[in-house]
């Protein structure tokens, strides 16, 4: 059965694909960027921009405060729809197989947080 500790290194690995796949920022985007109420923020900010600024800092968050996480995760299907185009590659690939390790991780009950 996973736990919220396994989580960490599978976020870890998320950080290192995206470095190593050129999809990481120096910068943040503005702060009205990272304001957006819709899901994903896709108004305001690509999939890249909002995994490294709310998703990883969220779930970061969570681990750090021992909170409950969330009981399911799709991040997976929307990165593989934004990037099959616009960054295909092996670099991505590896982005894609952390992402997947990630949504299985919290999808799965020993993880959810009622």
């Amino acid at each position: 059965m996973p736990t919220p500790a396994d989580l960490r290194p599978l976020l870890q690995a998320l950080e290192a694909a995206m470095r190593a796949a050129d999809l990481w920022q120096p910068q943040p985007p503005p702060a009205d960027a990272l304001a957006s109420p819709l899901p994903f923020m896709v108004d305001t900010l690509r999939i890249e921009q909002w995994l490294q600024w709310v998703f990883l800092p969220r779930l970061h968050a969570l681990l750090d405060a021992q909170a409950p996480l969330p009981g399911a995760c799709s991040v997976h299907p929307l990165a593989e729809h934004e990037w099959s185009q616009r960054c295909p590659g092996a670099a991505s690939q590896a982005v894609l197989a952390a992402l997947l390790a990630i949504d299985a991780h919290l999808s799965q009950p020993a993880s959810a947080g009622c």
